[in-house]
């Protein structure tokens, strides 16, 4: 059986989910991805992404309390699930192998 990693931007929004913690909020996950990967994302690819990790098992969402600053609307807080762990996970080990043994390579192309 085949694996299945996540895409690039899917890694990305995992990530920063997971570097959130109880703040992965929609527009902070966006904001995140700025901040630490120079990523911009739109806000409807940004919720794309989500919906489809959710749709994959590797992301959930609760929805969390109306407050007065935002206009008595309510929020969607997002945290990775076990299932977007491993695949996290299973990535990184992939992605590690494959970089093994190429420093050489990249060493004689800044020359």
């Amino acid at each position: 059986m085949t694996k299945q990693y996540p895409g690039e931007l899917e890694q990305m929004v995992l990530l920063a989910a997971l570097q959130l913690r109880e703040s992965a909020y929609a527009p902070d996950i966006g904001r995140e991805l700025e901040k630490s990967a120079s990523r911009r994302v739109s806000r409807g690819a940004l919720y794309a992404t989500l919906d489809r990790l959710e749709h994959k098992g590797f992301l959930r969402w609760e929805i969390e309390a109306a407050t007065s600053e935002r206009g008595g609307h309510r929020k969607r807080l997002f945290s990775v699930t076990a299932t977007g762990l491993e695949v996290l996970k299973a990535s990184r080990v992939a992605l590690e192998n494959l970089w093994n043994g190429l420093d050489d390579v990249f060493v004689e192309s800044r020359r």
